[in-house]
């Protein structure tokens, strides 16, 4: 598989997780989610979930009743608070892109890979460690914390460069 390739998000949505809808899910055939948590669900500072975060959940259970979050984070305390907010699994120190960790966590779902989407907010972590296990990637913006709403995420402009010089066919971020 090329770089461009292993970069490309199968969905990528201009907005944070918020904007995954269980109708996106139906209409893309998703019956499982693996969830980054750092920036994908919560802010990197904080360690408590926002009052939309448990509602989005249990509308996208409708139609995803398997949830895993699966972490680069090391934090147990911090991982295990998040997880047990949202009543789900988690694996934390994934070293994504590794795929090791994603993969159990697929496993335990019991559905088919390509069944099963890996959302998060990072393309050369969470986009390519699902592109590489034949997961449905999504791309989501990172979630941040309001009180730094100006801050740039320079990581995330670096790697959009990087990706479309590598062949991926990614949108201008701003």
């Amino acid at each position: 598989m090329s770089w461009g390739k292993s970069l490309q998000p199968d969905l990528f949505l201009n907005d944070t997780i918020l904007s995954l809808t269980p109708e996106l899910l139906e209409r893309h055939q998703i019956q499982g989610l693996v969830l980054d948590v750092d920036e994908t669900l919560v802010p990197i500072k904080m360690s408590q979930i926002s009052a939309e975060i448990l509602p989005w959940v249990e509308s996208v259970r409708t139609v995803t009743p398997q949830i895993w979050l699966v972490s680069n984070n090391v934090s147990e305390s911090r991982i295990n608070r998040i997880a047990q907010a949202l009543d789900v699994p988690y694996l934390l120190g994934a070293a994504k892109p590794s795929r090791r960790k994603i993969r159990r966590a697929v496993e335990s779902m019991n559905l088919p890979m390509e069944r099963v989407a890996m959302v998060g907010d990072r393309l050369f972590t969470d986009v390519l460690a699902g592109n590489r296990l034949g997961m449905f990637t999504v791309l989501v913006k990172p979630m941040v914390d309001p009180t730094e709403i100006d801050r740039k995420h320079l990581i995330h402009s670096l790697e959009f460069r990087l990706s479309r010089a590598l062949g991926a066919v990614m949108p201008i971020r701003d």
